[in-house]
């Protein structure tokens, strides 16, 4: 209850405030953004699994986030950002429909 309490406060905190990011981290915020939703969705599979484990919930979150900024800041450095980027985002996003089809079949055993 408290998750959702939080994500609902800074939901409405993001929309007042409406807060501005700088130019340097703009890049780096979409791949931020997907790969939270990638361990969030592997935290909903593994809670349905009954096999969810805050810490490493946390760790995983914070690691999915920093090594894929790492990965978009290298190929920035590179002069391979924007293939780097869309790399970073397709194996995400296979990740996260993996989970997806996961959960599915866990919901309604098909």
């Amino acid at each position: 209850m408290i998750a959702i309490i939080g994500l609902v406060l800074g939901i409405v905190l993001g929309v007042l405030v409406q807060p501005d990011v700088p130019a340097v981290l703009q890049p780096y915020l979409p791949i931020a953004v997907v790969a939270s939703l990638d361990t969030l969705a592997g935290g909903l599979r593994a809670s349905l699994n009954g096999a969810f484990d805050s810490h490493v919930f946390i760790t995983s979150f914070m690691f999915n986030v920093l090594i894929a900024s790492f990965l978009v800041f290298l190929g920035d450095q590179l002069g391979v950002g924007s293939q780097l980027s869309t790399a970073v985002i397709v194996v995400l996003g296979i990740r996260i429909f993996s989970n997806a089809a996961a959960i599915r079949r866990l919901l309604f055993r098909s």
